[in-house]
This record gives structure tokens, C-alpha cells and sequence, in this order.
């Protein structure tokens, strides 16, 4: 045990701001909970991730360069701060009977503000406390508990708000906040990185030389337009998820939350076999295989399926490959982009890969409400679309994933054949190692 008695404070850091994440994610999926049982709009509760991902796309370009020139821990504690003050406001509008969606939709802006400035700060906080032999090792800490957290939030968020309500979920969210808070302020010191003699490009200027560089590296900006438009897609999929599976004869609240821990199951399963699997020989065929078995199995299944075991083998199926996908674009990114670029390209890549999620979320809740199920409301018990998709609220989103479906497929083809002309060969470690000198 000595020789990891170094990764003490890193460990205090990841448990307690995992256990924070936590408690936010729990707060996050009660909401969607509490403002369906209100308005029954999937448009409005695809508003709530809207608002949240809409300062990320915003801003994200611009939040490393300005984390380099703030102390770590003090923007650490004031995103925390400030996230925590937004929570509060919904419970004191709550427990007034005031809440109302665009206070919701201004919180929800307020926090995701808050994690776009917050994560380039606790990265970087991250690798200061980690010594490098360990970079491995806790990068893995990190995955587990995202992925356990997938698995936990809406298990123990539905249980909260179906036993006590809103305020009880909103109260151990802020209990947990409470204690990754005073565990950051009292009990961890941050070593700030020697950059002071390092002359400090302008933002401006940071963000021009990444789009310059990835203008010249098609391969990359061709990967990062191809994940853009599966997030169109898989945006859309999230906003129609609850409207269909809260609203089906054999759905429901409990439904919902296993289908999304079976998701997060999945998600730790496939990191699992990620961590296990040899090299490939092709990673851009494994890319685009995995996210072709995601797209065209789960969004199907859960258009076609009436029962939450039918709709949780579609998870399996759409979740279980996606960390082998992320895990082998991490490498094509991280060894094709020069380490003195990184920072600088993968600014502008959060800013062109992630624009298209509140996009496919107001798409998605746009779809369901005006389209898919207001078509499904007007069709006889004995069509076509009735057989295929069932009668009653939902079955305009199942509807959708149909069509969600057939486009993720069609996505995946199309850049398969593009990625093919960009003949990728992986460097070798000893490549990579003068790289990084």
C-alpha cells in the first residue's frame, strides 16, 4: 500500500467529486421525471439537455486556454459553488410552488456553463496529482466510475422521486456536493504547473491554430464530422427515450431507470472487454463497426419492442461496443496529433463534434411532438404503422427510432466508404516516443 500512498490526494479528488457527479446526474434525471409528469412534451424536457450542452458547444473552444490561466482549484470550487447556488434555486422554487420550465432551462444553462469551465481544470488538476507511472491506472478509475455511475443514478434518482419526491433527490445532491466541496477546500492541495514563463497565446488565436491544423489532417476532421453527425443522431435518440418508454402500456418511471442502468452496465462491460481485446488491425473499421451494430440494433429494437426486456437488449446491443469505439479513436487521435497541438485541436473538436447535440435534441422532442405522434394519433388499430409500432402515446417515438435507426446506419456507410480513402497506418511505440519528445 506505501507505493500508492502518492495517488492520496488524487484518490480524495476522484471519490469525492465522483460521488458529486453522482448525486448531479440523480438531479438531472429527476428532473426529466418531474417535468414530464407536468407537461408530457418530449421537446420540453429535450430542453433541459439543450440548455445544458448549449454553453459547452459555446464555449469549450476558449475553457482550456483561459483554465491555463487560472488556479485550478479556486475555478474548481467556484463552478462548484456557483452549480450548487442553481440546484438550491430549484429547490426553493420547488418548495414554493414556483418552478416553472425556464427556470429550469436557465439553471440547467447556468451548470452546464459551469462543467465546460469546471473539466479543463479538473483534468489538468488530475494529471498535477498523478504521478505518470500511474496515468493508466486512474484513467481507468475515471471510466469505472463513469460507468458505475450510469449504472447507479437513476436506480437510486427513481427510487427518491417515486418514495419522497423532488426535494429528496435535490437534498442528496447537494449533501454530496457538500462533502466533495469541503474535501477540495480543506483537505487537497492542487501544484499549479510551471507555465508562468511560457508566453500565453490568445484565445483567438488558440482556436485558429487548431482549425488550421485539422484543415490539413482530413483524416481527423473527417472522424470528428463523422461523430458529429452520431450525435445528431444518438441526441435524438436520448430526447425521444423518455417520451416513448414513460408513456408505453409496459413502461414507465421504474422501466426507464433500468433501461438507462442497463446502459450504464453495458458501458462497464464494453470497457472491460475494451481493456482486453488485442490491437486491431484496422481501427477505423472497428470505429465504424461498432457504431454500425450500435445504430442499427438498439434504435430498431426499442422501435419494434413492447416489452422492457426487449428494450434492455437493445442497450446491451447499442452500449456494449461503444467504449471499444471511443477506445480506438482516443488512440487514432492521440497518436496522429502532435502532443504540443492536443490541447488546441481537441478545443476545436469539442466545439464541431458536440454542436450537433442540443441540435438533435430539439430535433429529436420537436418529432415526437409534432410529427411522429400526432401522425401515430390519427392511424386505425388494424395499419401498417399501428402493427409495427404500437397504438397509443409512444408509439410516435418508437416510430422515430425507426427513422433514427435506418440514418444511423446510413451514417456509418457513408463515412466508412470516406475513411477508407485515408489509409491510416499506426505509428509504433517508438514512433510515438519521438513524437512526444
Amino acid at each position: 500500500m506505501k507505493k500508492y500512498k502518492s495517488l492520496k490526494p488524487y484518490l480524495l479528488l476522484w471519490g469525492t467529486q465522483s460521488l458529486s457527479s453522482l448525486g448531479s446526474a440523480m438531479t438531472g434525471y429527476a428532473l426529466i421525471l418531474w417535468l414530464y409528469r407536468q407537461s408530457g412534451s418530449a421537446l420540453e424536457t429535450a430542453m433541459l439537455s439543450i440548455c445544458s450542452y448549449a454553453p459547452y458547444v459555446l464555449v469549450s473552444i476558449f475553457a482550456g486556454a483561459l483554465s491555463d490561466r487560472w488556479n485550478k482549484k479556486r475555478t474548481m470550487l467556484v463552478c462548484d459553488l456557483l452549480a450548487a447556488a442553481s440546484t438550491v434555486a430549484v429547490l426553493i422554487l420547488l418548495k414554493n410552488g414556483l418552478l416553472a420550465p425556464w427556470h429550469m432551462y436557465v439553471l440547467n444553462a447556468i451548470n452546464g456553463l459551469m462543467n465546460t469551465v469546471q473539466q479543463p481544470a479538473s483534468d489538468v488538476a488530475s494529471t498535477l496529482l498523478v504521478p505518470p507511472e500511474y496515468y493508466q491506472k486512474t484513467s481507468g478509475l475515471r471510466s469505472f466510475s463513469s460507468s458505475l455511475n450510469t449504472i447507479l443514478h437513476p436506480v437510486i434518482a427513481s427510487a427518491l422521486f417515486g418514495f419522497f419526491g423532488m426535494g429528496m433527490v435535490i437534498a442528496v445532491d447537494l449533501a454530496t456536493f457538500a462533502i466533495a466541496f469541503a474535501t477540495l477546500l480543506f483537505f487537497i492541495q492542487i501544484p499549479e504547473g510551471s507555465t508562468e514563463d511560457k508566453p500565453r497565446e490568445k484565445l483567438l488565436a488558440a482556436a485558429k491554430s487548431g482549425l488550421d491544423w485539422l484543415r490539413a489532417n482530413r483524416l481527423i476532421l473527417n472522424l470528428i464530422l463523422f461523430l458529429a453527425f452520431i450525435n445528431l443522431v444518438a441526441s435524438a435518440y436520448n430526447a425521444a427515450l423518455p417520451a416513448m418508454l414513460l408513456s408505453r402500456e409496459n413502461g414507465g418511471e421504474t422501466v426507464l431507470g433500468l433501461v438507462n442502468a442497463v446502459t450504464g452496465a453495458a458501458s462497464l462491460a464494453g470497457g472491460i472487454v475494451a481493456a482486453l481485446l488485442p490491437t486491431p488491425k484496422n481501427r477505423l473499421r472497428v470505429i465504424c463497426g461498432a457504431l454500425m451494430l450500435s445504430m442499427g440494433t438498439e434504435n430498431f429494437l426499442l422501435a419494434f419492442g413492447r416489452t422492457p426486456w426487449v428494450w434492455c437488449a437493445g442497450a446491451v446491443l447499442g452500449w456494449l461496443l461503444v467504449p471499444l469505439m471511443n477506445a480506438n479513436m482516443d488512440v487514432v487521435f492521440r497518436s496522429t496529433i502532435p502532443v504540443c497541438m492536443q490541447g488546441r485541436v481537441y478545443s476545436c473538436r469539442n466545439t464541431l463534434q458536440f454542436f450537433t447535440i442540443p441540435l438533435g435534441y430539439f430535433l429529436g422532442g420537436l418529432l415526437v411532438d409534432r410529427v411522429f405522434e400526432p401522425l401515430m394519433a390519427t392511424v386505425s388499430s388494424g395499419s401498417l404503422l399501428a402493427f409495427l409500432f404500437g397504438p397509443g402515446k409512444g408509439s410516435g417515438a418508437a416510430a422515430l427510432f425507426f427513422v433514427l435507426g435506418l440514418a444511423g446506419v446510413l451514417v456509418c456507410l457513408v463515412f466508412y466508404c470516406v475513411l477508407r480513402k485515408d489509409h491510416w497506418v499506426e505509428p509504433n511505440a517508438k514512433a510515438m516516443g519521438k513524437q512526444e519528445a
